[in-house]
């Protein structure tokens, strides 16, 4: 396949894509995109000198002037957006309408930045002395490093940069391995949009966004080193325990967002089409790779039956394929890993007494470097090891219940706390979900699937989600 006009016009030139180590490629065939170059030990470094010294300038900058910055890269990514939304769908694997989806959000944050630039306030306090008063200011912190992971390669750096930048704090991003022609297409979408912002110091133009590429290794340096104030970091479990724990020991400051292992209840009074839906957009989309994706289902006794052989029917009608042709719903998983890693789960999930549905791969023939798979639906008695560990990958877990009380500890009863779902018309079953007693995770949602959220309110999760 070729792709030169979509480098081109996001200023990937040969130079970006070739003569380095990291080989990338594309989930949709396998075949090579590009050879990338990483970064060595002296260059993280340097890098990190580089964002230290910016943080000293751009502190001084006014925030609506930060905000003017930001706003000008929200159109620069308007004028991007089919590029890049392409870029995302073909170096990651989601549907071009998912990789457009993404860019909005990134369009939309740097809205939502923009206006915040002018509403930094802070606090006048009253004094318990006679004639003094206090004042709350907040400040910048300084450089921020953001670690994201594959599955969305673009917005969760624009999420954390937009919100850094017009905050006074310069930013290193180090994109994940498996996706860094994106993140390298944005640091060039972020140099039109800082060009057309005009005259800043050296130490600023050189210095306020970074990409930092390469492996953990090279991730570790910028966490273990107290020059960089704050880390946010997008993975998995694992990942975030080790970032947190190093980032604490220097006292320093982590955002964590880590695993989800996302459920919904369906009441017997839900409205059963729009929850058909909502599943089976929450469960495969992405082909299962969101950190919010759907994968616990508890459903009422009365309602399982019908609600199960809906969705067997919506599945198999679901079409799979390249991710670039808009015909298909659903593309591939990232790589030969997720893939075993899939096989894996639907293996120990039978032999943990689960019926699947689905769960084969397809397209082996047509894409025999790439890895496609029918999204599996595991109905299940009870919830097992397996259902209480998230796989990153198209895998529904069905459970019963009989009584909501039950059908909430059955949710909560995993180490994961994203987010959540329950589709009721029962206002009481509504409250009960939404109270201290219900839901124990950092999302919940009434009559709407687990996946997604909004730029206008907060994102993120309980226990070990971070």
């Amino acid at each position: 396949m070729n792709y030169d006009n979509i480098f081109s016009n996001l200023g990937l030139l040969k130079e970006h894509l070739n003569g380095g180590s990291l080989e990338v490629r594309t989930p949709i065939d396998g075949s090579l995109l590009a050879s990338v170059r990483v970064h060595t030990k002296s260059e993280t470094k340097q890098i990190i000198k580089k964002s230290s010294l910016a943080f000293k300038q751009w502190r001084n900058v006014p925030a609506p002037e930060r905000g003017r910055l930001i706003h000008i890269l929200g159109q620069e990514l308007c004028d991007a957006k089919e590029d890049l939304g392409r870029l995302v769908s073909l170096e990651c694997g989601k549907i071009y309408q998912e990789g457009l989806g993404e860019v909005q959000e990134m369009i939309d944050i740097c809205i939502f930045a923009a206006g915040l630039s002018r509403q930094l306030y802070g606090k006048t306090i009253v004094s318990e002395r006679a004639g003094h008063h206090m004042r709350e200011i907040w400040q910048p912190m300084g450089p921020c490093g953001v670690i994201s992971a594959f599955n969305f390669p673009v917005a969760v750096w624009a999420w954390n940069a937009a919100l850094a930048i017009i905050c006074g704090n310069p930013i290193i991003w180090k994109p994940s391995e498996k996706t860094p022609l994106t993140a390298l297409a944005c640091q060039n979408i972020f140099k039109r949009a800082f060009k057309k912002f005009g005259s800043v110091p050296d130490a600023v133009s050189s210095g306020l966004n970074q990409i930092l590429i390469g492996d953990a290794s090279i991730g570790n340096i910028m966490v273990e080193d107290n020059d960089v104030a704050i880390i946010s970091a997008t993975g998995s479990t694992t990942m975030g325990r080790i970032v947190g724990q190093k980032v604490a020991a220097r006292f320093g400051r982590s955002i964590l967002e880590l695993g989800g292992n996302n459920a919904m209840i369906v009441t017997p009074s839900a409205d059963l089409k729009m929850a058909v839906r909502a599943i089976v957009f929450s469960a495969v989309g992405t082909a299962g790779q969101r950190c919010t994706s759907l994968r616990r289902l508890i459903v009422h006794d009365d309602i399982c039956n019908d609600l199960v052989e809906n969705l067997k029917k919506s599945y198999h009608s679901i079409t799979i394929g390249d991710p670039l042709d808009e015909g298909n719903l659903v593309g591939p998983l990232i790589d030969k890993n997720s893939f075993e890693q899939f096989e894996e789960a639907l293996v120990k999930s039978k032999k943990q007494g689960g019926i699947i549905h689905g769960g084969n791969r397809v397209l082996e023939n047509e894409f025999p470097n790439a890895y496609y798979v029918r999204p599996a639906i595991v109905e299940i008695d009870k919830q097992v090891d397996v259902v209480k560990h998230e796989t990153f990958a198209p895998i529904l877990y069905v459970m019963r219940y009989k009584n909501i009380d039950d059908a909430i500890d059955i949710q909560n009863d995993v180490p994961q706390g994203l987010s959540s779902s329950i589709f009721t018309t029962d206002i009481r079953e509504a409250e009960l979900f939404l109270s201290a007693i219900g839901s124990d995770c950092g999302i919940a949602n009434v009559n709407i699937g687990t996946s997604g959220a909004e730029i206008g309110g907060a994102f993120g999760g309980e226990k070990e989600t971070g």
